[in-house]
């Protein structure tokens, strides 16, 4: 079964991004190599125009803020057709409870917000693990970042976005994201300038504090940067119901910095919508995304944690020279109401003839059921889910929202002489939205890591107050 999914899913990667054999890789053609590149990333640029520009020769250009299903009188919205600069990066609490936090002057706007994470990680290992991987539980803070952002009163509407986080293993100040977002009606969305998310996958886009678990699946943190520097063209479509994102990266800036791991990237995504019901709150949507990218230094080193932050790498490739990468991912969710439950999986193919060019890959599957009525609000401009924001917050009297998931993850960085490992973990966890401020994890969590010729198996045990102002 294994082998017959890597086979299956080297063909859809060769497909959607053509490659030279592993021959004219060996031969060292860089003039092939070159016009190769060149193709996957003008084919990209040329799908993503080509979806805007014919639907736009048969329909007047989409407003701003295009109109879409109204809910029942007394219904909550159940999508998002706004977005501003920085909403990918956390998003703001649906009531401000501070009051003093915003400004609003003639020639620009301001809003500061604090984001806080602090976990406490447990864990059981059997006598294989244990000797794999040495682990230590404890308390720790998981994220501490400030947030600025607002818009720019110019004709076209401007928005601009700063993050600052406290990183706790480097112990200093980093900037993330970092940006001005520009409202470009002729392209049929926004244009975003400066450090931001590539757009790879609709869970790596969604703000980390609105995510139904804790961590991303360890095949996202160990081949998709979080963050880039560089331009962003988000599109959507309402009467095709399509939405799309495009960009180009380069490391001049973030040279040096964690995230940074490419030299230059072409990311494009494109979503789209066949069911999507604001009465019902009934959606599907179905996506792909296409990524390309230049290894920084000619080396690569794909790893991951076990989807908790203080544990330690569990699969990790080492260091390996390598020239380029090539991406393909598929995703697909679907939420007739307060159950949501969807899937990714990704591919990766590395031009690394040393190597004999591996092939990596891994997604995970889940369902989440929000026992108190509540439903994922999905934004139509970002194309992902935003945060649950409880009908009756506790601090009112009410219950809160509570939600149920469960999730199987799986990744494969095992590939030739390139020994990452493979790790696959089932999550089931309860979170509590005591208010669109405050968030209560409790997870658990088993683990099966095959690597260093044995096979261990670890349980895990974690918690997590999340506030965010």
């Amino acid at each position: 079964m294994e082998s017959t999914n890597g086979a299956t899913a080297l063909t859809l990667a060769r497909f959607a991004a053509p490659s030279l054999s592993r021959g004219e890789r060996a031969s060292g053609n860089p003039a092939e190599a070159n016009m190769d590149r060149t193709t996957t990333r003008v084919l990209l640029i040329v799908i993503m125009f080509a979806v805007s520009f014919a639907a736009h020769a048969q329909q007047p250009p989409a407003p701003q803020n295009p109109t879409i299903q109204q809910p029942s009188q007394g219904q909550n919205p159940t999508f998002d057709d706004s977005i501003e600069a920085g909403d990918d990066e956390a998003g703001k609490p649906k009531k401000n409870i501070l009051g003093w936090n915003e400004y609003d002057g003639k020639l620009f706007s301001l809003r500061f917000g604090v984001g806080f994470l602090y976990e406490y990680d447990a864990y059981a290992q059997d006598a294989v693990s244990k000797q794999q991987i040495e682990m230590h539980p404890g308390p720790k803070l998981r994220d501490l970042r400030f947030l600025f952002g607002g818009s720019l009163k110019f004709d076209r509407p401007t928005t601009w976005s700063m993050g600052i986080m406290w990183d706790q293993t480097q112990k200093k100040l980093l900037f993330r994201q970092t940006q001005i977002m520009v409202a470009v009606p002729e392209l049929a969305g926004f244009i975003v300038i400066g450090r931001t998310k590539e757009g790879f996958s609709l869970n790596k886009v969604m703000v980390g504090y609105a995510g139904w678990t804790m961590e991303r699946a360890p095949i996202s943190d160990s081949t998709i940067p979080i963050l880039a520097d560089g331009i962003k063209w988000l599109g959507y479509l309402p009467k095709q119901k399509l939405l799309w994102n495009l960009g180009s990266y380069w490391d001049a800036v973030s040279k040096g910095q964690t995230f940074s791991t490419y030299d230059h990237q072409i990311v494009g995504r494109i979503a789209w919508l066949p069911v999507m019901s604001q009465d019902t709150g009934k959606l599907l949507h179905i996506g792909i995304s296409l990524r390309d990218g230049k290894v920084n230094d000619g080396a690569l080193q794909n790893r991951s944690r076990p989807e908790s932050f203080q544990a330690p790498f569990f699969v990790d490739t080492g260091k390996f020279p390598a020239k380029s990468t090539r991406m393909g991912g598929a995703e697909i969710y679907y939420r007739p109401g307060p159950l949501l439950m969807g899937s990714e999986y990704f591919i990766q193919d590395v031009n690394a003839p040393e190597r004999d060019d591996p092939f990596f890959h891994g997604g995970d599957a889940f369902v989440s059921w929000i026992a108190t009525g509540e439903t994922r609000v999905y934004n139509l401009r970002g194309g992902y889910f935003d945060q649950i924001s409880p009908a009756r917050p506790v601090f009112e009297g009410g219950p809160g929202a509570w939600e149920f998931v469960a999730r199987f993850s799986y990744v494969d960085l095992d590939s030739g002489p390139v020994r990452g490992g493979r790790f696959w973990r089932f999550t089931p966890l309860v979170n509590w939205y005591m208010s669109d401020n405050v968030r209560l994890e409790f997870q658990y969590g088993h683990g099966t890591l095959d690597r260093f010729d044995s096979v261990g198996n670890t349980q895990f045990f974690q918690t997590r107050i999340q506030l965010q102002f």
